[in-house]
């Protein structure tokens, strides 16, 4: 009884495998994290590090420090802990079967809120691609059905023009500006505030892209 009521109650909906979904890359879906991900995710992480410093918060030590292989274990098992707590939902976001990005939904909120932020990245050399723009469709689905969310947020700074193309995209709603929200590259950087709620997805996130020509179902 305590293992059903962990998996049901505590993280409904994980883990989970998500999709496919096509796009004119390939066969777009999401996967949890897993302990053998260490060298994937160093290479990706090390080899995009100029795409994604400027938009993600900053760390301790150097860039190389932090996405060494070694560094993978400890962040997963954390990763995997606050799954398991019902508080985070990490994915890998992977293209044809390859491990090229992640999406992780966080701080997720039960009761009379329901609600998480969603954030993402993916390897700069399938921008463009609509591997991202399928990752959240994918992800937002997931949140609105078996995860039993109502309202998902993402931030962006102003100059991630490309960020907000995906969650435009999906169906998110430009709410506001948060000034100096957050500590990204040793400086308080302004985010635009964008969020979705379950009653405003006519369908699925998925089906909205479908419609719109950008995936189709695999």
């Amino acid at each position: 009884m305590l293992r059903w009521l962990t998996g049901a109650q505590i993280n409904p909906g994980w883990p989970a495998t998500l999709g496919p979904l096509r796009t004119q890359a390939g066969a777009v879906g999401l996967r949890p994290v897993r302990l053998r991900d260490a060298k994937a995710w160093s290479e990706l992480r090390i080899r995009n590090q100029n795409t994604l410093l400027p938009w993600e918060p900053s760390g301790i030590g150097s860039w190389a420090e932090r996405h060494h292989p070694g560094s993978w274990p400890p962040l997963y098992s954390v990763l995997r802990a606050e799954a398991k707590r019902g508080a985070v939902l990490p994915f890998v976001i992977e293209l044809d079967g390859r491990y090229v990005g992640q999406l992780t939904v966080g701080n997720i909120q039960r009761g009379a809120v329901r609600s998480a932020w969603i954030g993402y990245w993916v390897d700069a050399q399938h921008f463009g691609q609509g591997i991202a723009t399928a990752a959240v469709a994918l992800g937002v689905d997931h949140c609105f059905g078996p995860v039993g969310l109502h309202r998902l947020d993402a931030t962006v700074q102003p100059a991630n023009v490309a960020s907000q193309a995906v969650l435009t995209k999906v169906g998110f709603r430009r709410e506001g500006l948060l000034e100096r929200y957050m500590d990204v590259n040793n400086r308080w950087r302004d985010h635009i505030l964008f969020a979705l709620t379950a009653e405003e997805i006519a369908g699925s996130a998925a089906e909205t892209l479908v419609r719109a020509g950008r995936a189709s179902f695999h």
